[in-house]
């Protein structure tokens, strides 16, 4: 090439491509971004919505339009074929809200397409009428190929685009708008109007719950978490009635499916019975949790969903990123602009409509008409007109042209003969009453624009009321809900673990997703990802699943310092740890190694028996050594001495309880679940053997564990307690079958747990007015003894108006004809026992109780060796009167320890 052209430069035609490039580039990347993919900020429409709209309002004549006849007009505007106005239109058709719908038109939830164009039918909405268009206000320009002309924008009237929501992918930009509720955004209009704080979150046509914790007003990087609302049918079964948005009922069922034959979850089967509301049955296994189910479905399938917004207009010609409320701003300001110039114009129309009729009624009145009768030439008939409205000119707002000279003219003698100055008096008079409630709209256009808004949700707000549920959603920990679907096993010799080795030692029962903990007899700790085999290092102590932040799971250990040769003991947690990576629980020197472990789930501490070598000169060669004077330090610290001298056997003695003491739970009303992080309200320090009691708005209570996997739906809760056996439940409630009123205390005498049972009439209208766990409950009582009978207000004790029954017992009647209200008061306090006779006998020596043996009525004699004092102990039981209250005193029978 450079032989045959010597000028060729193979630079300066590269330079010329990387141009050509760049500028073909820059726009593409500016037509899609303008014209294809992101919004207008004006009237929140893409050019293909706006130009389908506004073929819609060409063909309206209030009948339904074949949405194929409504694709042809629109392609006169948009020059990109027939599918991208089909889908347009189709998306804007599901929302209800600009079109009326006729025909299949598919289904959001179920997935379900819509009939081919030709079989459905559409027009626009009322709405659509009422805020998109107006001929005098709308920006016109020609179309694509000069044929027609278009809007630039339509005169919006309303954020249309935070009530529909728009996605669109450009050339190196992306818009994501969620929905909005059609009522809480002319609300927030109304309050931006009045200066007045405002939020906005996404309401969805598909349900559900939604967390907008992290929602940063719908600007980049702000997070939305959604859920499909799952209810429990019965122990058994589970129902699924909305769905999270951008999913489908298919894809539900498909993700449940999926999870299922991977082990997550345990299902038997899915039923789809979707019709006019969304209804998924899901069978559980036998012996399947539902609360732990729920969990797992949101965890391991499309149940939960989360979604980025990234809200992007055009305004100005330029892509802008802004949040929702500046979204809502803008529009709301738009609006006032926009009912401003429309009343201009309306007074503008008025006031010709008057100076018209002035003219015309002076014209006829006055006979003018009658002077141009002898007017030869037609600029004469003009002269005479104007002299003859001459006197009345300076009565008019402006001047007298001569088109408005050329309409009298026009006027017909037919109309002349039979004009009546009363009715052009009465149309006169409201044209000025209408130009003076225009001139007062104008000079308060702000109290006009919140009433254009407070008619918006009038007119339009019936059935747009808000679908989907906020809340905040509770971090599901994955491996805690997730089902198990794998065997750990251990080679503890060959050091490997894993659910593949079959022939080895079974420990537990695990998931895929689980993480193990080892404890080697080195001294050395690490965690490592379940894998089918996986070497972990021989010589293996303790292997199990590891539960990350598990304070509870306390592990004992001895170990011999390969340095010093001592022998110390400690007592750790191991809550955190980094995968992969070997931790020394001994001091790490060289030889060190472990005498003894143990694992203790909820922190128990037993004690063991060592055994010095004989050896040794250690003048006790056998010693007891109990844990639990031990504390419970960091995994990383050295521990306790045991011994200086060689340690030739440990041996495990007897059985330690727990040194942790009882678990503060919490209970978080808007998540309906328990927690130990300090949330919500209190409910107590439980030990192993408590329980939770749950009593519901329906009339039911429940016994429940403190499983922090446990569901409680807080729109049916009344209250979640801590039980006490001995703590009566006082009630108020109606009873639909008698129509009256019923008192009862009542204490909760079952014990199965996670069953409810109905402690109040069973009919359809019985419902609870008052529910009260407090140990004195005093209550405010507003009611009416007669029907015709002025209302009272009365206080009571409870526990004074009926005593303790059976929680089936209907209880005391009320004899009141109708209880308007009731409200719970502070509990009464109660008086301390009188403790004068604990204190005497406390004070009482041995002497003392053998002379008034009679008095207090000892039933018996027990004597209690100490292995060290041999001391005596009494027990006497106290009559009932004189019980002490408190922490000396047992549960049943209560007996006081003397010396």
């Amino acid at each position: 090439m450079s032989d045959e052209n010597p000028n060729y430069d193979p630079t300066q035609q590269n330079e010329v491509i990387d141009d050509m490039f760049e500028k073909y580039f820059l726009e593409y990347a500016s037509y899609v971004i303008l014209e294809r993919a992101v919004p207008a900020g004006e009237d929140g429409l893409k050019p293909v919505q706006r130009r389908l709209l506004h073929a819609l309002k060409e063909m309206d004549d209030g009948r339904f339009n074949k949405v194929a006849n409504v694709i042809g007009s629109t392609m006169q505007f948009h020059p990109h074929g027939d599918a991208s106005i089909g889908d347009a239109i189709v998306n804007i058709g599901q929302k209800e809200l600009l079109l009326d719908i006729q025909g299949n038109w598919g289904d959001i939830r179920t997935g379900d397409s819509a009939a081919a164009p030709r079989y459905i039918e559409v027009r626009l909405s009322k709405f659509a009428l009422e805020v998109l268009f107006n001929e005098d206000t709308t920006e016109w320009q020609m179309s694509y190929d000069g044929r027609k002309r278009e809007p630039v924008t339509l005169p919006a009237k309303f954020p249309l685009v935070l009530e529909m929501g728009v996605e669109g992918i450009a050339v190196g930009l992306s818009t994501k708008i969620l929905p909005h509720n059609f009522i809480e955004l002319c609300n927030a209009s109304i309050k931006y109007l009045k200066k007045e704080p405002f939020e906005l979150y996404p309401d969805f046509l598909t349900g559900g719950q939604v967390d907008v914790s992290n929602y940063n007003d719908g600007a980049r990087g702000g997070k939305v978490k959604m859920r499909a609302k799952i209810v429990e049918v019965d122990k058994k079964t589970l129902k699924i009635t909305e769905i999270p948005f951008s999913t489908t009922t298919g894809s539900i069922i498909e993700s449940i499916i999926k999870a299922n034959d991977a082990g997550k979850i345990k299902i038997k089967k899915v039923e789809d019975n979707t019709a006019r509301d969304v209804e998924i049955l899901i069978h559980l296994a036998p012996n399947t949790s539902t609360d732990i189910t729920i969990d797992a479905l949101y965890a391991f399938t499309n149940c939960e969903m989360s979604v980025s917004p990234n809200a992007v207009v055009i305004i100005d010609q330029k892509p802008r990123f802004l949040g929702v409320s500046e979204i809502l701003r803008s529009s709301t300001d738009q609006t006032l602009f926009l009912l401003k110039r429309e009343l201009q114009i309306r007074k503008a129309e008025l006031m010709e409509k008057l100076l018209y009729s002035s003219l015309e009624k002076i014209f006829i009145e006055n006979r003018i008409y009658r002077d141009i009768e002898e007017c030869e030439t037609f600029d004469a008939v003009i002269e005479t007109i104007d002299a003859g409205l001459e006197p009345f000119k300076k009565d008019f707002y402006r001047e007298i042209t001569r088109e408005d000279i050329l309409r009298l003219t026009e006027i017909r003698i037919k109309r002349i003969s039979k004009f009546d100055g009363f009715k052009a008096d009465e149309l006169m008079r409201r044209l000025e009453e209408e130009l003076l409630e225009v001139e007062d709209n104008l000079n308060n256009i702000v109290r006009y624009t919140v009433n254009f808004f407070a008619d918006l949700i009038k007119k339009y707000g019936k059935g747009r009321e808000r679908r989907t549920e906020i809340t905040q959603f509770g971090e599901v920990q994955a491996a805690i809900v997730a089902a198990n679907n794998q065997k750990l096993y251990v080679d503890k010799v060959g050091g490997f673990v894993g659910y593949g080795l079959k022939k080895d030692e079974f420990i537990m029962e695990c998931s895929d997703i689980d993480d193990i903990i080892v404890f080697r007899a080195d001294g050395k700790l690490s965690v490592v990802k379940i894998q089918e085999k996986v070497f972990v290092g021989k010589d293996i102590l303790y292997c199990a699943v590891f539960r990350k932040n598990d304070e509870r799971r306390i592990y004992n250990v001895i170990y011999l310092d390969g340095k010093t040769g001592r022998t110390f003991a400690k007592r750790f947690a191991v809550t955190g740890i980094t995968r992969d990576k070997e931790y020394d629980i001994t001091k790490g020197s060289p030889r060190s190694k472990i005498l003894y472990f143990s694992a203790n789930e909820n922190g128990e501490a037993e004690t063991v028996t060592i055994n010095l070598t004989a050896s040794s000169t250690a003048k006790k060669k056998i010693f007891d050594f109990d844990f639990s004077e031990l504390l419970i330090k960091n995994r990383s610290a050295m521990g306790n001495l045991v011994t200086k001298y060689s340690v030739r056997k440990i041996a495990f003695k007897t059985a330690g309880k727990s040194t942790l003491g009882g678990v503060d739970i919490w209970y978080t009303t808007a998540l309906g679940r328990l927690n130990k992080d300090e949330h919500g309200q209190y409910l107590g320090n439980f030990g192993a053997t408590d329980k939770i009691l749950v009593i519901y708005k329906t009339g039911e209570y429940e016994l429940t564990n403190f499983e922090l996997t446990n569901h409680y739906d807080p729109r049916q809760v009344h209250t979640i307690a801590k039980f006490d056996e001995k703590r009566a439940v006082s009630c108020i409630y109606y009873d639909g079958d008698q129509k009256n009123y019923h008192i009862k205390r009542f204490l909760i005498e079952t014990s199965t747990l996670d069953k409810k049972f109905l402690f109040i009439t069973d009919h359809n209208r019985s419902e609870i007015l008052m529910v009260s766990y407090e140990k004195k409950p005093r209550i405010e009582v507003k009611f009416k003894k007669l029907r015709k009978s002025d209302a009272e207000t009365s206080l009571f004790k409870v526990e004074e108006m009926i005593e303790v029954k059976g929680w089936k017992a209907l209880g005391n009647k009320l004899v009141y004809d109708k209880i308007i209200d009731i409200k719970i008061l502070e509990p009464e306090i109660e008086e301390e026992e009188d403790e004068d006779v604990e204190e005497s006998v406390l004070e009482m020596n041995n002497e003392d109780i053998e002379e008034n043996e009679e008095e207090l009525n000892v039933e018996g004699e027990e004597e209690i060796k100490d292995a060290d004092t041999e001391k005596k102990f009494t027990n006497i039981e106290l009559p009932s009167e004189d019980k002490p209250k408190g922490g000396e005193a047992a549960h049943d029978g209560e007996q006081l320890g003397l010396f």
